[in-house]
């Protein structure tokens, strides 16, 4: 499987993005044909620059000749303040909710509606599937704008969102992340930053509401830098483009690249780091983890016992991280069972959708949650009627579990027609004892 790693250190915005895929190898012929093919008086500046000493891609849109200012710089030119005196800036991008009457930027003005901007794109000659996700992005910016100032997404005008730039921002992200051909999105959480800036409705502490609401579910922290990182634009990609959260993934590296912001922040390099690989299966974890998870659960009240009991074999056998149930009083005092199904983020619709087949549930629920992993292996040890996995877990590198394999005991003992426990205690002293032969070993001794 072929994956995508976002690593959001510094945030996330849509030039940066457009840096990253462009220093990981999507062509830039190909992101230029994008704009050219929008019609809207666009085109792409591409350069090397450097963020704190390290060589990262920049992308900025041109607009009638006119690069798009940062919005810093921006605040400054329209009032005249330093940026001593205002503490509101926006380092990775120009897009937000900013709305000014600056003659010199006039693509800054553009208010349009969500079906404006569907017209733009659908008229575009590009792949279908590329205008499909920058819509969608699109949506999940105008879901988030409704939701925020409690209009429905008819009634939503996009600020600067909805200026040329921003278009040709999402609509670069979406034919950039199409033509890497990428099986899934993964993503490290966000540094969202922190501050206040300034937009059309004044002053907003960081991150805005938008973001915020854009970024429900999705791990985020703050590292301190009194800046906004995540922009709007940048989380609707996230939101719409990544599955999953989590640490680096295991993965054969293929490429990588860096996007740079619009200028350096103190103490750490402002870019996005992309990593494209194929995705490896990890049998040994290095250290404790915390990772993202979705719980799926139904309450039934109207199936078999049997069914059930099979039901959480099919949904083991089928890739949940585990899978129970517990009795439950349901209404109209119904006994009843929760099935409860532990599943990586991946797994999640498969899963769901196996439940349906096999369940009489015509609902469920679903949530993400942190799962903290202690690093494990197995060892195999020689019993008197074959081999075991003895499954090892650790702390801080020092053993605490010691476990042999059950279905490895389970087959040994139906093979030899013997007691599971026998079998179970066999390859407990097998594990002791080759154990106690290492240390000696080691030390020198016998």
């Amino acid at each position: 499987m072929r994956i995508a790693y976002l690593n959001c250190f510094s945030g996330i915005s849509g030039d940066m993005f457009a840096g990253a895929l462009v220093d990981a190898g999507v062509s830039p012929g190909l992101l230029r044909q994008a704009v050219q093919a929008l019609n809207v008086g666009a085109e792409l500046e591409i350069t090397r620059t450097l963020r704190n000493g390290i060589a990262a891609t920049k992308v900025d849109v041109i607009v009638n000749g006119e690069k798009d200012l940062p919005r810093e710089e921006f605040w400054e030119k329209q009032h005249g303040h330093s940026h001593e005196h205002v503490h509101h800036h926006t380092d990775n991008e120009s897009h937000g909710h900013a709305h000014s009457h600056d003659q010199t930027h006039p693509h800054r003005h553009e208010h349009r509606s969500l079906k404006e901007i569907r017209q733009i794109i659908s008229a575009a000659p590009i792949a279908e599937s590329a205008k499909t996700l920058a819509v969608k992005m699109f949506e999940t910016l105008g879901v988030a704008e409704a939701k925020v100032h409690d209009k429905d997404l008819a009634s939503i005008h996009f600020h600067e969102v909805g200026s040329v730039d921003a278009i040709v921002d999402i609509v670069c992200a979406a034919v950039g992340a199409e033509s890497l051909g990428v099986d899934e999105w993964r993503c490290s959480a966000l540094n969202v930053g922190g501050g206040v800036v300034h937009c059309g409705h004044g002053t907003l502490p960081v991150p805005a509401p938008a973001v915020v609401e854009m970024l429900r579910d999705v791990p985020v922290y703050s590292s301190g830098v009194q800046k906004e990182l995540v922009t709007p634009t940048g989380a609707a990609i996230v939101q719409t483009l990544v599955k999953s959260f989590g640490d680096f993934p295991a993965m054969k590296i293929q490429a990588s690249g860096l996007g740079a912001g619009a200028r350096d922040l103190p103490g750490q390099p402002n870019v996005l780091r992309l990593t494209i690989g194929e995705a490896v299966a990890r049998s040994v974890e290095s250290s404790e983890s915390e990772h993202s998870v979705t719980v799926l659960e139904a309450t039934i009240d109207d199936m078999t016992p049997q069914v059930f009991g099979y039901v959480l074999e099919k949904l083991l056998q089928n890739g949940a991280l585990d899978a129970f149930g517990l009795p439950v009083q349901m209404k109209k005092n119904r006994p009843g069972m929760l099935l409860t199904v532990l599943a990586r983020n991946e797994d999640a619709q498969h899963l769901a959708d196996l439940i349906f087949a096999e369940t009489t549930t015509i609902g469920l629920r679903t949530r993400r949650e942190q799962r903290i992993t202690l690093p494990r292996e197995w060892v195999p040890v020689e019993t008197r009627w074959g081999t075991v996995r003895i499954k090892l877990a650790q702390l801080h590198g020092e053993e605490t579990n010691a476990a042999p394999e059950f279905e490895d005991c389970r087959r040994l003992a139906e093979e030899h027609r013997v007691p599971l426990k026998l079998v179970m205690q066999d390859a407990m002293r097998a594990y002791l004892e080759q154990k106690e032969a290492a240390g000696m070993n080691e030390s020198g001794t016998r």
